[in-house]
């Protein structure tokens, strides 16, 4: 399979596109303006401790207070009997292995209050970036990833990533790290360093060291809430975090990010073969390689599919909905079979959709109903196989007798409609209009509450051109009645600039 990361500079903005066989698989974005926060580092205090939910809001100098949950919070106990964090806990890709040596529970659980207290200093790492109304999601588990290994100064453990399947290079790697592992800090051994040689780790190691310094230096300096560490940028983060032997090559159209990435290949990753070509073409980068369209496609509702069925995906603040449909696909043999084709091809089209749009959170699938239990069986594991080109971690439930699936994908930046998109001013998110009739009817209401005053003589209705129109047409004569009724004039007024909800009524004397 062929791959290639097309990079696209404007002032302000920076977005990276990840082609798979020409097909755009994934999407970042960067904004001068609300730079993302996921693995930046803050000297924070504690605000508040819930003994009731088991967590502590954290300031760290945003707008809202940051959110710390008990499994977020370093345990020195924990930490001398050989306990590992979370998983979710470390700030990197999905490497971190698994803790085989298991938890065994011999000490007691500590409470939120025995760990925190308000007024004390922290010092976190963002692991989620302010989504909707919730503030960010951050950890006492500090990490920091190189291009090999990833460094965990508070945690003294050797992991393998699980993506290097080979038990005699998992061993090697994993003595190899024991030996330059600092005492007292941990090490994660990362997808790409399968194959290198002590010299390139310990490079990596280097840097990171002297990074974790650095950090430790300027939050002795700083009085919280303060930033002590800020994550490289969009392009950087993806060298370091992305680029392997599957991408072919980097296309980038800016002369200074050009640069840029050549000196920073050569300062921290001399060993890396990055072939970066810079675009000269004359229309725009993403337009030449069709990547725009794919993004305007990635914002609607409704996807349909090569059979002629389609799928719908609607999202809320607490879940995400992907419904299903047959559409124009009406198949060649029987109605079981037509529904099977139509919910496997949908299985491959929604892990596609998921990661394109980075839906995270909980996700709920409803496939057409099917009958077979080994048809069941079937679009679940093509669901799950599709999933594994995904490096954000998900959970998916067997699929139920009503052709539901639960799952949950791993959230830590904004999907692309939070991130390209406001909500609609005229409908306020709801995702529907009051139509105009409603609209007529209630002001038909408030226009009869002005009649028990003798002194107003006109009422002047000010409303959407559209409206009025409307009002003219079809509730001319109720408007007739009213003025005879009320004995008061009556005038609509046209206001271009009017949403279609928005009115207001003006009383004269």
């Amino acid at each position: 399979m062929s791959a290639e990361l097309i990079v696209n500079v404007t002032e302000g903005e920076t977005r990276v596109a990840l082609l798979e066989n020409g097909t755009l698989a994934e999407l970042f974005y960067e904004r001068d303006r609300g730079l993302g926060i996921v693995g930046n580092i803050y000297n924070g205090r504690v605000v508040k401790v819930l003994p009731g939910m088991d967590a502590a809001f954290v300031d760290i100098g945003l707008d809202k207070a940051a959110f710390l949950y008990i499994a977020d919070v370093r345990n020195e106990e924990e930490m001398a009997a050989g306990f590992l964090p979370p998983e979710e806990n470390v700030v990197v890709d999905d490497e971190f292995p698994l803790n085989e040596e298991g938890l065994d529970g011999a000490l007691p659980a500590p409470q939120i209050e025995d760990l925190l207290q308000e007024g004390q200093e922290v010092l976190v790492q963002v692991s989620r970036e302010p989504i909707g109304t919730k503030g960010a999601r951050i950890t006492t588990y500090n990490s920091l990833p190189g291009r090999y290994l990833v460094l965990l100064p508070t945690v003294d453990h050797v992991g393998i990533s699980r993506k290097i399947v080979d038990e005699d290079e998992r061993q090697r790697l994993k003595n190899l790290v024991a030996e330059i592992k600092p005492e007292g800090m941990g090490l994660i051994v990362r997808t790409v360093s399968e194959g290198k040689d002590e010299k390139a780790l310990q490079h990596d190691l280097k840097f990171l060291l002297k990074l974790w310094e650095n950090i430790r230096q300027r939050r002795e300096k700083t009085k919280p809430p303060n930033l002590v560490y800020q994550d490289l940028r969009l392009v950087q983060r993806i060298i370091r975090d992305l680029y392997s032997d599957e991408i072919d090559r980097l296309v980038v159209d800016s002369d200074q990010c050009y640069h840029e990435l050549k000196e920073f290949i050569a300062n921290f990753f001399p060993d890396l073969h990055c072939e970066i070509e810079r675009y000269t073409g004359i229309q725009p980068i993403f337009q030449a390689y069709d990547i725009e369209i794919e993004v305007n496609k990635a914002l609607e509702q409704k996807v349909w599919l090569k059979s002629g069925g389609y799928i719908v995906i609607e999202s809320t603040e607490a879940l995400t909905a992907i419904d299903v449909n047959t559409g124009r696909f009406v198949g060649k043999k029987n109605l079981e079979d037509t529904i099977l084709k139509t919910n496997l091809e949908a299985a491959k089209e929604i892990a596609f959709q998921m990661r394109l749009r980075n839906i995270g959170g909980i996700i709920i699938i409803d496939f057409i109903d099917m009958e077979d239990r080994n048809h069941r069986e079937r679009v679940n594991a093509a669901l799950e196989e599709a999933l594994k080109r995904d490096k954000a971690k998900s959970n998916v439930l067997k699929i139920s007798e009503l052709g539901l699936v639960e799952m949950t994908r791993e959230r830590v930046r904004n999907s692309i409609a939070r991130m390209l998109c406001d909500p609609c001013p005229y409908c306020e998110g709801r995702g529907f209009v009051k139509s105009k009739s409603t609209v007529t009817y209630e002001i038909v209401r408030e226009l009869k509450s002005y009649g028990y005053d003798p002194d107003v003589k006109e009422l002047v209705v000010m409303v959407n051109a559209e409206l009025a129109d409307f009002i003219y047409d079809n509730e001319g004569l109720s408007i007739d009645n009213l003025e005879y009724e009320m004995r008061k004039k009556i005038t609509l007024k046209k206001i271009d600039h009017y949403q279609w909800e928005e009115y207001e009524i003006i009383a004269r004397t």
